[in-house]
């Protein structure tokens, strides 16, 4: 019975020595001398380091809730790909309904604009 476990069991001891070797690694490696290039504004479109009362433009997040948004949404191929050939004709066109809506609601959020970065 326990025997059944054991790649379970081997899988959370590599990610739990893999999660603990690389940053280690990371940390005793890395070069602590930040350059202007590692200070400067990454992904948000503001300086990091300044006051956290200024104005900011809410595109970025909205871009990055449609990410999730989408990510997620496309989790649920992984499960359906697995079971793929026992959910036959049904399971079939339920993936494909719910992927219509998945490109329905990209393009409509394509033609809005919600994707573009002026």
């Amino acid at each position: 019975m326990l025997e059944n476990y054991m790649p379970i069991f081997l899988f959370i001891v590599i990610g739990l020595v893999i999660g603990v070797i690389v940053p280690t690694l990371g940390f005793l490696l890395g070069n602590r001398q930040p350059d202007s290039e590692k200070n400067s504004p990454y992904e948000c479109g503001f300086e990091a380091f300044e006051d956290a009362r200024m104005k900011f433009d809410v595109r970025y997040y909205l871009v990055a809730i449609l990410f999730i948004l989408f990510d997620l949404e496309i989790a649920f191929l992984f499960p359906w790909a697995i079971v793929f050939k026992s959910l036959g004709l049904f399971g079939f066109m339920a993936m494909m309904i719910f992927l219509t809506i998945l490109v329905i609601g990209f393009i409509y959020e394509w033609k809005k604009g919600a994707l573009e970065w002026e």
